[in-house]
């Protein structure tokens, strides 16, 4: 297997430096930095009980409620306050 040179910043070297275990090559980081990161982002579905996936849509859903809500008060806050702007301008 051949070998390849690259170049990396001092901070990127150190970062990686820490992290290489003893008995590894900086190959072998690479290796299995890239093996860490390629996790499948599909093995976390399907991890919550079908009492805590209740829970959680309830909580979602009250938060969009709440933030529905609060948007059309400050809009309707702001159209008051261009009204009032208005009639200032008129006086």
């Amino acid at each position: 297997m051949g070998t390849k040179t690259i170049g990396i910043r001092d901070d990127v070297y150190e970062e990686l430096k820490a992290r290489k275990r003893e008995d590894e090559s900086f190959s072998d980081l690479v290796t299995r930095l890239l093996e860490e990161a390629s996790i499948d982002w599909r093995e976390g579905f399907g991890t919550l009980s079908e009492d805590d996936a209740d829970e959680l849509e309830a909580l979602v859903d009250r938060s969009r409620e709440q933030l529905g809500t609060g948007m059309a008060d400050r809009q309707q806050e702001a159209l008051e306050a261009l009204a009032g702007d208005d009639d200032d301008e008129t006086a």
